[in-house]
């Protein structure tokens, strides 16, 4: 098991090997304390997802350690609050995000949001999700009906709704009446508008003051961790390739994963520095001010939809991405001269000729090419 640091930017600043059949949740108290102390930290505040931060895992390890935290809530605990009152929901005539108390969370806040895209997908994932469960629902009708051999027996007819039903979930959406001889379905409408309520509908929960933390600024965090989980993909997957590799001593791993820590330091570095060159956002901080609302999809700055409608950078030049502009500076080499009639004392190396890009991204990386 591989365990990744990150600053708020991606940055990496630490990484530990566990062994495999460790779970994300044993390493959670000891690990806080560790960093606690190794980076001087006077107050922590842990960020994670519903998985990690369970509610018996804050209330067991995380509060008593003194721990503030931010975590989701469960869509079905989401759920079972929009059935107990209908404030969460009348809260967005105005804005996508709102801020409610609970009796069944004392002590904490719920900062409830709601994501129009989120919405359109859901709801066009749900009718896709039905067109094709009822068609072969229907075509089970059809089996039982049929003069020639008709399908027959409680258990058959039931063992392939269930299999047709849970293909896509839908047990929740259709209820069904089987008998030896037949079978018929019917959505269930108060279901369906319960989770029409709820498209792009998710809530964040923390016990970090209002002082401390506003909000906007809570829901900030939460998606945060988007950041984090990039870096450990690429330092796991998607470019380092640190992927499990079965050793019997965790000590064996620590060098090579440590290098493939510094490995994603330098390309973090690489990727901010050769922005301009490349299809990736120059000015975070531009991109985030520009943002309607911390709930709403990031949107790219005028500068990157540019670049990525022209496939140009501002100064006319061909982008590319991180992955070629690597290809292209690999291809970069030394000659070996050597004179005529001379000793081997007078081999010379030479670089060979630069092109504009590699000038550029060398200029951008502030490396001499000498």
């Amino acid at each position: 098991m591989l365990l990744a640091d990150c600053g708020k930017e991606g940055r990496p600043v630490g990484v530990e090997v566990f062994s495999g059949n460790t779970a994300d949740p044993a390493t959670l108290t000891a690990q806080l304390q560790k960093r606690k102390e190794r980076f001087g930290l006077r107050r922590v505040t842990i960020v994670g997802d519903r998985g990690l931060l369970t509610h018996a895992r804050l209330t067991e390890a995380v509060q008593p350690a003194g721990y503030d935290w931010i975590t989701g809530l469960r869509q079905g605990a989401l759920r079972r609050l929009v059935q107990k009152e209908d404030r969460p929901l009348t809260l967005f005539d105005e804005r996508d995000l709102a801020e409610i108390t609970s009796d069944d969370y004392p002590g904490e806040r719920l900062i409830v949001c709601r994501n129009p895209l989120m919405a359109a997908r859901a709801r066009h994932k749900r009718a896709a999700w039905f067109q094709a469960t009822e068609k072969k629902l229907d075509a089970l009708v059809a089996a039982t009906v049929r003069k020639r051999r008709p399908l027959r027996g409680t258990d058959k007819i039931a063992l392939r709704a269930g299999a047709l039903l849970g293909r896509y979930k839908m047990q929740k959406h259709i209820t069904t009446v089987i008998s030896d001889e037949a079978f018929s379905y019917q959505r269930d409408e108060a279901s369906i508008a319960l989770e029409a309520r709820l498209d792009g509908m998710y809530a964040i929960r923390t016990n970090v003051s209002e002082d401390a933390l506003a909000s906007d600024e809570a829901a900030a965090s939460y998606k945060q961790r988007a950041v984090v989980e990039k870096a450990f993909r690429s330092l796991k997957t998607v470019d380092l390739k640190g992927r499990p590799i079965y050793h019997d001593r965790a000590r064996r791993l620590q060098c090579p994963l440590f290098l493939c820590m510094l490995a994603y330091y330098v390309q973090w570095h690489m990727k901010d520095k050769l922005a301009p060159m490349l299809f990736a956002e120059e000015d975070l901080a531009a991109a985030k001010a520009a943002r309607a609302s911390v709930v709403a999809p990031a949107e790219p700055s005028p500068e990157a939809q540019s670049k990525a409608r022209t496939k140009k950078t501002s100064d006319g030049a061909r982008a590319t991405s991180f992955q070629s502009l690597l290809r292209h500076l690999a291809q970069l080499g030394k000659c070996k001269l050597v004179e005529k009639n001379k000793p081997e004392e007078t081999i010379r190396l030479v670089l060979q000729t630069l092109s504009p890009k590699q000038k550029k991204a060398f200029r951008l990386l502030g490396v001499s090419h000498h």
